[in-house]
């Protein structure tokens, strides 16, 4: 990959990091919101079940299958036909996905029961959980269709080169579902006699259409302007739904775990809190691991995949081999020491930012717990966000849907066993989850290895060694710290607080000298990025194609 390119998705990808680091953190203001109006036991797992089977479809055919499909066929429509014939296809696939996506919504309302009961069999065991879980199913489905036209929007501006805008969605999606959840649930609720939970699953639905909304200036200032088209025989909108048709199989691997998780989390039996408590824990959890997650793995993923798809359409593999072993290296650098810091302050971040109201110090503790198995798996669900999306982009959508298959067999065969086995409860399903993602890694790497015939590994395995050593470097002084801590302030929100006041300079510090003596370079690479997406603007211009 020529410097400029590196500099150019390096730079692409630190506007999305930006962007997601507002969106994963309004996302942690209204976790906090949730945990401290609800907790963690019957109320918020019936919402955060309501909230997750829609979510799941999202990523099943929005966020996952579409996003996939439809930015290779958009982004070559781009470059080698004009921007008529592109908006046209725009129109096709938005047409489409209400139509489909639609349909879609209105069976998931009507059968809701069945789907809670299938995703979570346990809450029939306690009264009413059941019952209130359908409800929160049936009133946040719509948000489902919303969010796929949200992922379109996204898609088109990305292959247009602007990611910062659509990064940004997300903000307004959260910061849209907590200000109008809150109104309608507390303020307005008595008035129009829904309960607080209800107004919080209102204000989801109406996020999402905030979400959608935010971004149509921007389409508009591109030249995009929605209008109904049908015309299912068009060649683009056959290739992606032909691409879509494996992507999406390969997704609902992905989705059929969080099921399996789901199901077995609903059946669990704290020795504390019973059948309450363990969906939520794990909720909380995989929501925090979102941060690191979206800041590293999905914002590269956003700014290489239109980088890639050229390169694809060119037929430059040389340049689509660099672009995503440097990409991939970046991100392991990135995310290995935020997985070491992770364990190691799992306890004080979760207590310093959850705890209080009707989220306590056991809560506490077994988030925590569960987000440290999570991030063992960190570094692997971030690269899997590239390399996934590099088969797209070379028009292969079946080799990551059997490597998701296989999956499934993977997940459900140490589910079993580490929670039945080996007593370990959420510990073993987040755990699972975690050999899931790295499995799928290192099998990805092996399959993409064999369509580019090599993929700098001798410079991945150096990248993986030194950030490695840099990050055991930085764990020794954050371990101390925290070990001390704890024991002799115990586990107040305050000793949390001072914990984390203390280690997590250390910890960056110490990391930071210990990169630069290893000529970690990348590290640089991503504070210049990030240095120049503060100063680029996120609104765009009209689209320039040679830009």
């Amino acid at each position: 990959m020529s410097e400029s390119q590196s500099v150019k998705v390096a730079r692409s990808a630190g506007v999305v990091s930006a962007a997601i680091a507002s969106s994963r953190v309004t996302g942690l203001v209204r976790e906090m919101v949730m945990a401290q109006a609800f907790g963690a036991g019957f109320i918020y797992d019936a919402f955060l079940l309501g909230f997750r089977i829609p979510n799941l479809t999202r990523n099943l055919f929005a966020e996952g299958a579409l996003s996939s499909a439809f930015v290779p066929v958009f982004s070559a429509y781009l470059q080698q036909r004009d921007e008529k014939e592109a908006a046209r296809l725009s129109n096709l696939v938005g047409t489409a996905i209400i139509v489909i996506v639609g349909l879609f919504c209105l069976l998931g309302m009507i059968f809701s029961p069945q789907l809670v009961w299938l995703m979570a069999p346990g809450y029939a065991q306690v009264p009413g959980k059941f019952a209130l879980a359908v409800k929160m199913t049936r009133i946040m489905f719509p948000f489902l269709l919303l969010v796929a036209l949200a992922a379109q929007a996204m898609g088109v501006l990305n292959s247009c080169n602007r990611f910062g805008v659509p990064a940004m969605a997300s903000t307004f999606f959260n910061i849209g579902s907590i200000v109008v959840g809150l109104f309608l649930g507390f303020y307005l609720g008595p008035r129009l006699h829904i309960t607080p939970i209800e107004g919080m699953a209102y204000g989801v639905v109406i996020g999402g259409a905030i979400q959608l909304a935010w971004q149509v200036p921007s389409l508009r200032r591109f030249g995009f302007h929605f209008r109904f088209a049908f015309d299912w025989r068009h060649p683009g909108l056959a290739k992606i739904f032909n691409l879509m048709i494996p992507a999406i199989i390969g997704n609902a691997a992905v989705q059929v775990n969080v099921m399996v998780n789901t199901n077995f989390a609903s059946r669990l039996l704290d020795p504390v809190r019973g059948a309450d408590g363990p969906v939520s824990w794990l909720g909380y959890a995989f929501r925090f691991m979102q941060l690191p997650l979206g800041l590293f793995g999905v914002s590269f993923a956003s700014a290489i995949l239109p980088s890639l798809s050229r390169s694809a359409a060119a037929d430059n593999l040389e340049e689509f081999r660099k672009t995503l072993a440097h990409s991939v290296g970046a991100v392991l650098v990135m995310t290995i020491p935020s997985a070491v810091g992770l364990i190691l302050l799992g306890r004080p971040i979760i207590g310093a930012i959850f705890q209080g109201g009707h989220f306590d110090v056991y809560d506490t503790e077994q988030t925590a717990l569960a987000l440290s198995f999570y991030a063992i798996g960190l570094a692997g669900y971030a690269t899997l966000k590239l390399v996934n999306p590099a088969f797209y982009a070379l028009s292969d959508a079946r080799t990551p849907m059997w490597i998701s298959m296989l999956s499934i067999a993977i997940n459900f065969a140490a589910a079993e066993y580490l929670i039945s086995s080996e007593h370990m409860g959420i510990a073993g399903l987040a755990l699972a989850t975690s050999l899931v993602a790295l499995t799928g890694c290192f099998v990805s790497f092996a399959a993409i290895r064999k369509h580019l015939r090599h993929i700098e590994g001798r410079y991945l395995l150096s990248r993986v060694l030194r950030v490695s050593a840099a990050s055991l470097v930085m764990a020794a002084p954050v371990w101390i710290i925290n070990q001390y801590i704890g024991r002799h302030f115990g586990f107040s929100r305050a000793a949390d607080l001072l914990s984390l006041a203390l280690c997590l300079p250390i910890g960056v510090v110490s990391f930071g000298v210990a990169a630069r003596w290893l000529r970690l370079e990348e590290i640089e690479m991503a504070l210049a990025s990030l240095r120049a997406s503060a100063k680029k603007r996120l609104l765009p211009a009209r689209y320039n194609p040679q830009r």
